[in-house]
């Protein structure tokens, strides 16, 4: 291999921790904004590392430089833009600094911590199918979100006399309970235009990018909260209807099984060490 070759392997290899610490900055940054009173830039901040955990994953996957090491670290940094940093925006805004309102904010990052750490176990830090619980980033998403939709219009018109500060206490605890809950939420799926359900899907996500930039605080927070209620009553609808995923949930290897097969629910095979990848 020639030296000009080993430069640009060596570039590849650390562009994927290039977004991964950049998703770590932004974090800090928003903790930084929020402790100084700018409670809406920290949550756009926190939006922002959000978009750049979803790159280095699929960065890592397209150079084919995903590692243990990346995994890891992808999952420190997630705790700390995605489970520290909502939970003190959520505080410093909404909870007050008396009393004991500041465990609200522990509960959340501890469960943050344990949906990470649980990812890593049983899905080998990357979901194919379906996340096992709420995914970290869109819990920190909602999270930092929610005070910008409340200086909307639209809420302060229609919801001038809510309790602003009971409802985001019950936010942080509901949401909390979702992140190492086994409700399943569905995975992005790849785009494609080969087909028109594909070509259709492109078209929601050219829409869904307009209106991130034209109209975030109007949806970003509503966005996030379909995207939370599908998950639940799609759990509850398959629950009483007793029916089970025609596939293992946590077994991402989608190509061992044909479409439509049916076969027992078994985790016993689901182990840290199959197909680990990035997340």
């Amino acid at each position: 291999m020639t030296p000009a070759a080993r430069r640009l392997r060596r570039g590849v290899i650390v562009l994927p921790s290039a977004f991964t610490l950049g998703n770590l900055f932004v974090g800090v940054w928003a903790i930084v904004a929020a402790s100084r009173g700018r409670f809406e830039e920290a949550g756009w901040l926190i939006v922002v590392a959000a978009f750049a955990d979803m790159f280095d994953g699929r960065v890592a996957r397209f150079t084919g430089t995903g590692s243990e090491f990346g995994e890891q670290l992808d999952s420190l940094v997630d705790a700390i833009s995605f489970g520290v940093a909502p939970a003190l925006v959520v505080y410093f805004v909404f909870l007050g600094d008396t009393g004991w309102n500041w465990l609200l904010s522990f509960i959340y990052i501890t469960a943050a911590v344990i949906r990470l750490a649980r990812f890593n176990v049983e899905q080998a830090g990357t979901a194919k199918v379906a996340f096992h619980g709420l995914p970290s980033p869109t819990a920190g998403v909602t999270m930092a979100t929610f005070f910008a939709f409340t200086q909307t219009p639209l809420f302060r018109e229609h919801f001038a006399n809510a309790n602003v500060g009971l409802a985001a206490a019950w936010m942080t605890v509901a949401i909390a309970g979702l992140m190492i809950s086994n409700v399943l939420y569905p995975v992005v799926p790849r785009l494609t235009v080969r087909t028109w359900g594909g070509r259709f899907a492109v078209l929601l996500i050219l829409a869904a990018i307009v209106a991130a930039f034209t109209a975030p605080a109007y949806f970003f927070f509503p966005l996030a909260l379909v995207y939370i209620a599908f998950g639940l009553l799609r759990t509850v609808t398959l629950g009483f209807l007793e029916r089970l995923p025609e596939r293992d949930p946590l077994d991402d290897d989608v190509d061992e099984y044909d479409e439509g097969e049916v076969r027992d629910l078994d985790y016993t095979d689901i182990r840290p060490d199959r197909g680990r990848r990035r997340g």
